[in-house]
């Protein structure tokens, strides 16, 4: 009895998963239920596959319909230049996030020794795109995980990117005395209790990744209230937040006495990252 049914082809089992869920998700499951990129799915979309990969391939469509993201269900997910491990213990890398790495690029010449912290790193998506594009940089990723961390080393490792340190700790606790040029962050912005905590995929990534406090500022308070301390003079601090408070971000950095305090938008015109430079006499 041959293990192959023949009835089963990439184009037909895509057909039947777009009955499910959607087709820009359908490709990737199917990818890694094969063992295939992408491309070789087109390449060979008629060509059989075993029933036993197509079951796998089934599950993997059935999980997703039932809303875990896949980057989960492949555990991986592209940012940047870089094709990244996650689990369920990180946050899924997002496109809009980029923006953050394009800002922070901005202010970290190509070939001076600038000092970097990202805090909150995840998967250390932040820290490794701006470690790839600036290897004379010395980046320090924190995380209060450990298995988050692991998650995060294990990607440098993979990139070979040894311009990266790893610290374990609660936002800036984890700096000590260091002091640095650049400090990024996509820290957890979500209101608690907000319904889109219980909606599609976020229900499964990592409550502390998401939520922080009743209006969802609390991480990114403690972090601009402790960012002078671990700033140079004109240091940058640069902030991702949600869409409806580029606002309030802006009033606490100009509180806390930034200069060039300002928003960026993403792609869908919509504040994204507020950032402002630390002068060299903070008033206060």
């Amino acid at each position: 009895m041959s293990h192959t049914d023949t009835s089963c082809r990439p184009d037909s089992l895509l057909r039947e998963a777009a009955r499910r869920i959607a087709r820009e998700d359908a490709e990737p499951l199917l990818a890694h239920a094969l063992g295939r990129d992408r491309a070789w799915l087109f390449a060979h979309a008629t060509d059989p596959v075993e029933a036993e990969l197509a079951d796998g391939f089934r599950q993997l469509v059935e999980r997703r319909a039932a809303g875990e993201p896949v980057a989960y269900l492949t555990g991986r997910r592209g940012f940047w230049t870089l094709d990244l491990e996650v689990t369920p213990d990180t946050l899924v890398p997002r496109p809009e996030t980029e923006l953050l790495v394009e800002l922070a690029l901005a202010r970290i010449g190509p070939d001076v020794p600038a000092r970097v912290a990202d805090l909150g790193t995840g998967s250390g998506a932040i820290a490794l795109a701006i470690a790839s594009e600036r290897p004379v940089a010395a980046v320090v990723a924190t995380d209060i995980s450990a298995p988050t961390l692991a998650v995060a080393v294990r990607n440098a490792q993979a990139h070979r990117l040894d311009n990266v340190w790893f610290r374990r700790g609660d936002w800036d606790e984890a700096l000590g005395r260091d002091r640095f040029d650049l400090i990024a962050s996509n820290p957890p912005y979500i209101a608690e209790g907000d319904p889109h905590l219980a909606q599609g995929d976020l229900r499964h990534e990592p409550p502390r990744a998401l939520s922080s406090g009743a209006d969802g500022l609390d991480a990114i308070r403690t972090i601009v209230a402790a960012a002078s301390r671990h700033l140079v003079p004109n240091g940058w601090l640069l902030l991702e937040h949600g869409l409806d408070q580029g606002g309030a971000v802006r009033a606490l950095l100009e509180a806390a006495g930034f200069a060039e305090v300002s928003t960026a938008r993403d792609l869908e015109q919509r504040d994204r990252v507020t950032l402002g430079r630390l002068p060299s006499q903070v008033r206060g």
